[in-house]
């Protein structure tokens, strides 16, 4: 009889869940004289690697393969201009600020581009703004209400994504962030957490978004027309994302995409305008 091997592997999101058990089956006995891993009088002797077996098994993803890519007013905003798989980037703002607008536009160009993206946490996503903003519906997993298993949720789709944006519903706990943090880095997912109003994220990220002063262009005194909602966005980060540095942008314009603002010819003035202010 072959040797067995046994595997035991817990739920990522619920380690005290019953374990699931897995065999492999090996073609040798142990201490077997004829096994690869038994040399004379069947003492164990160091296993060597076969011929080629080292290239078959190293990584052989290229740099552009570990990033994905963001929208191109949001790319100053990212080392080399992409978002990182297996990072975790927080956007955080005050409630009507733009940062859930950011959030979902870090998504776009992933998503358009065919890599599977996931939402937790938004309740009202508003589908037809997101579209907007260039996300492939057809590949955004929305789970608008997980309640008390956000951490959870989030924990099981970093297993079958390429992106996941979280919006937890208030603190989250040291414990969650560094599980769901250590999943990201594990999966090779990028992970974005939404922070607005009181949330918080307690171990940071590798970078991190912060919406500052924002306000609605194209508004008079009581009346007018909205034309989009300039926001200035600090940036900061860490280890191989360490920067610090801000910009300007239309979160969004009157057309609903995301934009450079402060200069004459992207200042949103051009573009059609949004719905009349009363």
């Amino acid at each position: 009889m072959p040797a067995p091997l046994n595997w035991a592997f817990s739920s990522p999101s619920n380690p005290s869940t019953a374990s699931v058990q897995y065999e492999h089956m090996f073609a040798f006995h142990a201490g077997d004289p004829s096994s690869p891993r038994s040399g004379p009088r069947g003492r164990s002797r160091p296993r060597e690697i076969p011929a080629g077996l080292a290239d078959r098994v190293r990584p052989v993803t290229p740099v552009a393969g570990r990033t994905l890519p963001v929208p191109p007013p949001l790319a100053p905003l990212f080392p080399d201009g992409r978002l990182r798989r297996g990072t975790t980037t927080t956007v955080a703002g005050q409630p009507g600020h733009g940062a859930t607008t950011l959030a979902l536009a870090i998504l776009a160009a992933a998503s358009a581009a065919g890599s599977w993206c996931a939402a937790v946490g938004l309740p009202d996503p508003g589908v037809v703004a997101a579209a907007g903003l260039g996300l492939d519906l057809r590949r955004v997993v929305f789970v608008p209400h997980p309640g008390s298993g956000w951490a959870e949720a989030t924990g099981d789709l970093l297993s079958g994504v390429d992106a996941v944006l979280v919006r937890p519903p208030g603190r989250a706990r040291p414990r969650q962030a560094r599980h769901l943090a250590a999943r990201a880095r594990e999966r090779q997912v990028a992970l974005v957490v939404l922070l607005e109003g009181a949330g918080s994220w307690p171990e940071g990220g590798d970078l991190a978004l912060r919406v500052a002063a924002a306000e609605w262009d194209g508004v008079g005194r009581g009346h007018g027309h909205l034309r989009g909602r300039r926001a200035e966005v600090h940036v900061s980060g860490r280890r191989a994302a360490a920067r610090v540095g801000e910009c300007s942008l239309w979160l969004p314009t009157g057309t609903g995409v995301v934009a450079p603002a402060g200069t004459g010819e992207d200042d949103g003035h051009d573009v059609p305008p949004g719905p009349e202010a009363a």
